[in-house]
């Protein structure tokens, strides 16, 4: 059994070289060609192929836009991007809307086959140059996990102490505020400094924003 390939790209040229190149193996059959997003729409949900080679420039509907309504209108399909941007937001947004493989069409001679036999398979392809960004998106958001449950083992003193100084406050205004003495705020302060692993207002400041403790004013 062959595997039915929907091309979209609004190249003919690529169209037809990828037609031959797919063909060859024997292993593929291109059941159709879409030159524009709203065909790649129409072509998807009547055909069903089992995977959609996918470009991301394209007239009339993007890619990246495309993705959502193929998922639904082709639901048994895989998406694989093939494209020329390797600009990390477009990887991020790719996955995040619903493709399972990405790959540059500069890696296209090399590397097509493996990406497509792995998203057919039920495999997550991601071309070896890009996959560096994935890894720093990991690492953000384990960070950003790490400092909110830090933040959440502060009791509630510490909390309301370091909101007033990132906002600003002096010891003295947030002590009259809470109805402390300027030495209790200076220790709520710095036991709450450390558990979150910061040394200055600057860090607590932007922190606090990141984590929508405090809203920019």
């Amino acid at each position: 059994m062959k595997y039915r390939i929907l091309i979209a790209d609004d190249h003919a040229v690529l169209r037809s070289g990828l037609r031959l190149l797919l063909s060859s193996t024997g292993e593929f059959e291109i059941v159709g060609e879409a030159s524009s997003g709203i065909e790649t729409l129409n072509l998807a949900e009547t055909l069903q192929p089992d995977l959609i080679l996918l470009d991301l420039s394209m007239p009339s509907l993007g890619g990246l836009d495309a993705i959502p309504t193929l998922r639904k209108l082709a639901p048994q399909s895989r998406i694989l991007i093939l494209t020329m941007y390797d600009e990390p937001q477009y990887l991020r947004q790719a996955l995040k809307r619903g493709a399972h493989g990405y790959i540059l069409k500069k890696a296209a001679d090399s590397d097509l086959f493996s990406a497509i036999r792995a998203v057919l398979r039920g495999e997550m392809y991601i071309h070896s140059s890009m996959t560096r960004v994935l890894l720093d998106d990991m690492l953000s958001e384990s960070k950003a996990e790490q400092n909110v449950g830090a933040w959440n083992t502060l009791s509630e003193r510490e909390q309301e102490v370091l909101r007033l100084v990132a906002r600003g406050y002096t010891g003295t205004e947030i002590a009259e505020k809470l109805n402390l003495s300027p030495k209790t705020v200076e220790t709520y302060r710095a036991r709450g400094m450390e558990k979150l692993g910061l040394r200055t207002r600057a860090a607590l400041v932007k922190f606090a924003l990141q984590e929508g403790i405090i809203e920019e004013e």
